[in-house]
């Protein structure tokens, strides 16, 4: 559970929140209008920003995920993934305020990661993740008791995506489990299998919230088959699984995934293939297993960046990714050809949230000595979920 200032109306379970009318902060669907914005279109938002940083100084540090607005970005003392960006903010324990230019579940992170003086803001609560939001505390615990009641959950470690809330990190701490990254995933899950008896034996994985990620990982990097993975439902009875297909399996993976890298098809593939004659396909591990089969390369958000750094002036790339990210790279590599993998455009709606107005608001606010949209973790919550970061920290290639 996240609470943050203010004062909120509590909507059921299954309620959709309209913007501005209320939150439910146990998720990633926290929505509030915050007020008086500056208005998009005033033009001196950019001196606006600029003074504000300059007055806050060395008390704020401000992070960028590499899927924000270009406008954000400019104002970033950081950038990089979620888990990069909150432990930078550890790093940096002088900071009284971080300022998470992100999504909730990254800003949960950082809270947990950061010391109890350093205070983590969202710009906008309504930034939050529909991956994360797919795999709720009280679902998950469901699905352990469906688990439990088939025999298996003694044989089972679950492993959870850094996108997903605290809650569910912590769940995974009680049980033994551990986070995973998109770019350590195969490390972790190599991990959790030798926990119950390793890849030959009978053990199995309950991978959250990304069913994709987990998929992919386990058939091209550990050599499972996809015969080997079942889909949990958490609206259908059971997970929409038998007793049987339970027992048989190795990775039983959450129905959850992205709703940017969802989107690409392997008709995406084939169209650019078809349309920039010796082009490089490059795309993110959440994509759907059939994209990643045809894609020439597969990797994390860093791994993608690299790869353009790395790549010879001239060679033609399709990037699998968030759009932000992908003109950035554009932009930033003139001398390559870089095309974005769908055939129409698609943003993170969430990650987007957080503008130049939602910023300026965000850093004036805390210059009048106002701390807007705190982000803090129950501290149970906190100290499991540290447990399964922490497990994930003392992994090889950590």
């Amino acid at each position: 559970m996240t609470t943050s200032t203010g004062t909120f109306a509590e909507p059921a379970p299954s309620a959709l929140l309209l913007l501005g009318r209320g939150a439910d902060l146990a998720s990633e669907r926290g929505v509030e209008c915050v007020g008086a914005l500056p208005a998009p279109g005033d033009p001196t938002l950019v001196e606006r920003a600029r003074a504000a940083r300059a007055a806050l100084g060395d008390r704020a540090f401000v992070l960028g995920h590499h899927y924000q607005r270009d406008e954000v970005i400019a104002f970033a003392d950081v950038t990089g993934d979620s888990f990069k960006l909150a432990r930078e903010a550890a790093a940096r324990p002088d900071a009284e305020f971080v300022v998470f230019c992100g999504v909730h579940f990254m800003a949960e992170s950082a809270d947990i990661l950061t010391s109890d003086a350093q205070q983590v803001v969202l710009p906008d609560l309504a930034a939050g993740c529909s991956m994360a939001d797919m795999a709720a505390i009280d679902q998950v615990e469901d699905a352990w008791d469906v688990l439990v009641d088939a025999g298996v959950a003694q044989d089972t470690v679950p492993v959870t995506y850094m996108n997903s809330t605290a809650a569910i990190k912590a769940f995974t701490g009680r049980h033994d489990g551990t986070v995973c990254t998109s770019s350590n995933a195969h490390v972790a899950l190599r991990w959790a299998f030798d926990r119950v008896g390793g890849l030959d034996g009978r053990g199995k994985v309950l991978f959250m919230p990304d069913q994709h990620l987990g998929r992919n990982t386990a058939v091209t990097q550990l050599g499972l088959s996809l015969d080997d993975c079942v889909v949990f439902d958490p609206r259908r009875p059971g997970g929409g699984l038998t007793t049987r297909q339970l027992r048989d399996a190795r990775m039983i993976l959450w129905r959850g995934h992205c709703s940017v890298h969802g989107r690409f098809s392997a008709r995406n593939v084939a169209d650019v293939r078809a349309a920039v004659p010796g082009v490089t396909v490059l795309v993110h591990p959440e994509c759907t297993h059939e994209v990643v089969t045809a894609a020439d390369m597969v990797g994390s958000t860093e791994y993608i960046i690299k790869a353009l750094d790395a790549a010879e002036p001239g060679t033609s790339w399709a990037i699998g990714t968030e759009l932000n990210l992908v003109r950035r790279l554009a932009a930033q590599h003139p001398g390559l050809s870089v095309h974005y993998l769908d055939s129409t455009v698609c943003f993170c709606s969430t990650m987007n949230r957080i503008d130049l107005p939602h910023l300026v608001w965000t850093l004036e606010s805390l210059v009048e000595g106002r701390v807007p949209n705190r982000i803090v973790v129950d501290a149970d919550d906190a100290r499991w979920a540290r447990v399964a970061l922490d497990r994930m920290l003392a992994l090889p290639g950590h």
